[in-house]
C-alpha cells in the first residue's frame, strides 16, 4: 500500500506543477491579470482529492454491500437529471451543479457490478441466470453517459465493466457477442451524434489526407515533437502560451512532453503501469472475490484512462474530454480517481489484518 500512495503523490505533485506551468497564461488573461488563480483552484482540488482518499481509506469496504444499489440507483437520477436540467457546454451536458455525474458512476457501477458477481457465482456463467443482471445496470448507465453525448467516458464504463466481468468468469461467448454487439451501437451513435461525429470525421480525415484539422492535435504534437529527449524545462513552454487549447486539462500530457522530454512522458506512463500492477497484487491477495474485483475494476480503470489521454494526445485516437489521471486540471475526475485509490488501500488494509488475525490464531 505505501508503493501505491508513494505512485499516486508523486503524479498529483508532478500534476500540481504541471497545471502551475500550463495554466498561467491563460488564467491571466483569463482572470484580469491574476496568473495563480487556475493553479490555487487547483491545488484546492487537491485538497479535496485527498480527504477523499482518506475517506476511501476509513471506510471499510464490506459496507459498499448494503449500499451499492441504492448508491447506483441515485447516481443514474442524477444522470437523467442532467440530461434535462444542466446547461451545455461545447455542445455537452455534462455537468451537473458543481461536478460530472458520470465520474461518480464509473466508480459506483464497478462497485455494484462486484457485489452482484459475488453474490452470483458460479451461475455468471449462464446468461440468463447471472450475465444478464450486471448487463443491464452497465447498458443503463453507459446509455445515459452517451446521451450527454460523452462517447468516451460510455467507452470506457464498458470497457471496465467487461474487464471486471472477464476476470470473474463470464463466459467468452458472451462477452464477444454482447462486447461486439454494443461496439457496433456505439459506434452507430457516435456517428449520428454531432458532437461525437465531427471528431472522428476530422480525426479519419487526418489518417487519410496526412493533415490533422483539429488544432489541438496539431499543437499538441507540435509540442511533443519540440520536447526532443530530455524536454525544454519545467515553466518554458511555448504551446501553452495560448497556442494550445485546454494545455492545462486534457491536453497537459503534451505539455509534460514537451517540459521534460520523451523520458518525461515514459516515465509518466511506467508510473501508471506501475501502479497497476501493484493493485493486481492487492487484488490478488483479497479476502474475498468481491475486494478483488473492485480493486481489478478501479485500477483498470486509472490505467486505461491514463493510456487513451495519451493516445488522443499524440493522434492515435479522436479527441475526447478524458483526462490525465491525477494530472490533469479538473475537480471531479482527481477526486473520484483519489477516492478510488483510498478503496483499493482499505481493501489492501483488510487484508493484511485478516492474515495478521489468522497467524495470531495459529
Amino acid at each position: 500500500m505505501k508503493i501505491l500512495f508513494l505512485i499516486v503523490v508523486i503524479l498529483i505533485l508532478l500534476g500540481a506543477i504541471m497545471v502551475f506551468t500550463a495554466s498561467g497564461t491563460v488564467s491571466f488573461y483569463k482572470f484580469n491579470s491574476d496568473y495563480y488563480r487556475m493553479f490555487l483552484s487547483h491545488v484546492l482540488k487537491i485538497g479535496l482529492a485527498i480527504l477523499a482518499m482518506y475517506a476511501g481509506a476509513k471506510f471499510q469496504y464490506e459496507n459498499y454491500r448494503k449500499i451499492s444499489k441504492w448508491a447506483l440507483l441515485t447516481i443514474i437520477l442524477v444522470l437523467i437529471a442532467t440530461l434535462i436540467f444542466a446547461p451545455k457546454v461545447k455542445g455537452a451536458q455534462r455537468w451537473f451543479l458543481f461536478f460530472q455525474p458520470s465520474e461518480v458512476a464509473k466508480v459506483i457501477l464497478l462497485i455494484h457490478i462486484s457485489n452482484m458477481i459475488e453474490k452470483f457465482g458460479e451461475k455468471l456463467k449462464s446468461f440468463k441466470e447471472g450475465f444478464i443482471y450486471p448487463l443491464i445496470w452497465i447498458a443503463i448507465v453507459a446509455g445515459l453517459v452517451i446521451a450527454q453525448p460523452n462517447v468516451s467516458t460510455s467507452i470506457i464504463i464498458v470497457l471496465t465493466s467487461f474487464t471486471v466481468l472477464f476476470v470473474a468468469g463470464a463466459q467468452w461467448r458472451h462477452i464477444v457477442g454482447i462486447f461486439s454487439s454494443a461496439g457496433v451501437v456505439v459506434g452507430s451513435l457516435a456517428l449520428i451524434l454531432r458532437h461525437s461525429r465531427e471528431r472522428i470525421l476530422t480525426y479519419l480525415n487526418s489518417l487519410i489526407n496526412g493533415t490533422d484539422i483539429n488544432i489541438q492535435v496539431t499543437q499538441a504534437k507540435i509540442a511533443l515533437g519540440s520536447g526532443g529527449l530530455l524536454g525544454v524545462g519545467p515553466g518554458h513552454s511555448r504551446q501553452s502560451d495560448l497556442f494550445l487549447p485546454e494545455s492545462y486539462a486534457d491536453f497537459i500530457f503534451s505539455i509534460l512532453g514537451e517540459e521534460l522530454g520523451f523520458l518525461g512522458t515514459v516515465g509518466i506512463l511506467l508510473l501508471y503501469f506501475f501502479l497497476f500492477l501493484v493493485c493486481m497484487v492487492i487484488a490478488k491477495k483479497a479476502q474475498d472475490k468481491f475486494g478483488q474485483l473492485i480493486v481489478i475494476g478501479l485500477g483498470f480503470n486509472i490505467i486505461i484512462t491514463g493510456f487513451i489521454n495519451a493516445a488522443v494526445v499524440t493522434g492515435l485516437l479522436p479527441t475526447t474530454g478524458i483526462t490525465l489521471p491525477f494530472i490533469s486540471y479538473g475537480g471531479t475526475s482527481i477526486i473520484l480517481f483519489a477516492f478510488s485509490i483510498g478503496v483499493i488501500i482499505n481493501i489492501g488494509r483488510q487484508t493484511v489484518k485478516t492474515q495478521e488475525l489468522k497467524v495470531a490464531q495459529i
